[in-house]
């Protein structure tokens, strides 16, 4: 269980933004696949940029505030 946990730290080391990667890769994967969302692949970039922003964003507003 340490190596996993050592693993974790050394590439993540944040749930948020592990969980916000693994959420955009989702939702872009989503784009890409599916033809309903076709007009949405011309946006991509700005989507994963806004994307990392908000997930960057969102951490350290969490260490500002001190939580962990």
């Amino acid at each position: 269980m340490k190596v996993i946990k050592a693993i974790y730290i050394f590439l993540v080391g944040d749930m948020i933004i592990l969980i916000g990667v693994i959420i955009t890769m989702i939702v872009l994967a989503l784009i890409n696949a599916v033809n309903a969302l076709a007009p949405l692949r011309a946006a991509m970039g700005i989507i994963l940029v806004v994307a990392v922003l908000g997930v960057l964003a969102a951490t350290l507003n969490r260490e500002a505030r001190g939580n962990k």
